[in-house]
């Protein structure tokens, strides 16, 4: 399969942008640390607060959200060992569905372990999310990890096209997928490259009307009958995970590999809307040569459903930034999916500006995937195939900025983002 060539144009306009927009506007000023107060800075910093700030536009094309166009800046805050300690990134944007959407993320790193970030988004039509996470990999002692997210949102973009990954364009419906909730997990080392994780799980979620002109309602094709959850639900589960990993860093890996198995029980019971049960299995492998200037890196998941009345938002789903990205969230639903991401990330160059060192990295990458009502039903005629490049900037120890331009058999599709993609 070949890229389009308007996906090529897309994504060498979007590497000469935002190059240019480091280039020049990029600058460094030294703070006062009283002027900045907690969260923004802790005890790790000097009286004197380096702070670069970087102005970036902001070009997204998705299947389900459409053409984003924006600008942010992000100030960059380094504590007194020149890391990266504090971001802060102000945005605002413009989407034709969504109006303007004005955008507060921060992330704070106050040590190598403990982390946390709060996103605050807000648009004048339908859509918002104010999301907030915490994670301690040495909670009490370093023996337990502590994990934590509440989130209110509403994504008046979501998509739902029919079960199966025989699911067919032209059944394409929109809602808004309206959340909240919270999750929190606790993992415990039982040995220095193993540990078990428990994690709890609770949400409520509407079926609202959706934001996307021209498409019916997700009601207008299906019903509760043939899709659980479709007029709402109410999530409270419990989940277990063993992981095992060779990894060299848990936020930027380089070298090694982690296999993670987990279960999770959603009880009546308890309060959720059924009784269903979800298995999960995922592989990831690192491999560097060349002094690391090359990361074959390869992802391996698959996931089970148990309980036919599971809410269809709860079922396996592929489709999105993290998995197939060539297509939108939501894209294929069933029971089970099967998914391999392979990508190689190439770093060009090393570039130190405005003291700020950071990689830049290319990613052509394949993602290859299909959802199915049970994994004893998997075809290889079922499966998804798409295509794309990835381009990255690594800011060590802990930022990174990505464009993903993946192509499947439905058109090209952008996604901006933080953070690598798994």
């Amino acid at each position: 399969m070949t890229m389009p060539d308007n996906s090529i144009k897309i994504g060498r306009c979007l590497v000469v942008v935002l190059s240019l927009s480091f280039f020049l506007g990029a600058c460094t000023n030294m703070v006062p640390r009283k002027n900045l107060p907690y969260p923004l800075t802790n005890d790790t910093f000097d009286d004197q607060v380096k702070m670069v700030t970087i102005p970036l536009p902001v070009i997204a094309s998705s299947p389900n959200e459409g053409v984003t166009l924006g600008a942010l800046s992000a100030f960059l805050l380094h504590n007194s060992q020149d890391e990266v300690s504090t971001l802060m990134a102000p945005q605002i944007n413009y989407n034709k569905n969504f109006g303007v959407t004005t955008i507060l993320y921060g992330a704070f790193y106050p040590t190598p372990e403990r982390q946390w970030r709060v996103n605050l988004a807000k648009a004048t039509k339908i859509n918002q999310e104010y999301r907030f996470r915490y994670s301690d990999r040495e909670f009490l002692s370093d023996k337990f990890d502590l994990e934590g997210e509440a989130v209110a949102y509403t994504d008046g973009s979501a998509r739902f096209f029919g079960f199966q990954s025989t699911a067919k364009k032209e059944n394409e419906t929109n809602y808004s997928d309206q959340e909240l909730g919270g999750e929190a997990s606790v993992g415990y080392r039982l040995f220095d490259k193993f540990k078990l994780i428990f994690g709890e799980r609770a949400k409520k979620v509407d079926i609202k009307q959706g934001a996307i002109k021209g498409i019916p309602f997700i009601t207008d094709k299906f019903t509760a009958e043939s899709v659980p959850g479709i007029n709402g639900f109410v999530v409270h589960a419990q989940k277990i995970s063993a992981v095992y990993s060779t990894l060299d860093s848990d936020s930027l890996p380089t070298s090694g590999w982690q296999a993670r198995a987990s279960v999770e029980t959603s009880w009546q019971a308890l309060g959720s809307s059924a009784d269903y049960q979800v298995y999960e299995a995922e592989f990831k492998y690192f491999y560097p040569f060349a002094d690391a200037h090359y990361i074959t890196v390869a992802r391996l998941a698959g996931s089970q459903v148990s309980g036919d009345s599971a809410p269809f938002l709860e079922k396996s789903t592929l489709g999105g930034e993290t998995t197939l990205r060539g297509y939108g969230r939501y894209r294929f639903i069933d029971n089970s999916y099967l998914l391999l991401n392979l990508e190689e990330r190439i770093r060009l160059f090393r570039w130190r500006l405005f003291n700020v060192l950071s990689d830049w990295e290319l990613a052509p990458f394949v993602d290859i995937g299909s959802v199915m009502s049970s994994l004893s039903n998997a075809s290889p005629n079922s499966f998804q195939i798409n295509v794309g490049i990835g381009f990255r900037a690594v800011v060590r120890p802990n930022i990174i900025g990505r464009v993903d331009v993946g192509v499947g058999n439905e058109g090209p599709a952008v996604f901006v983002g933080l953070g690598y993609p798994f």
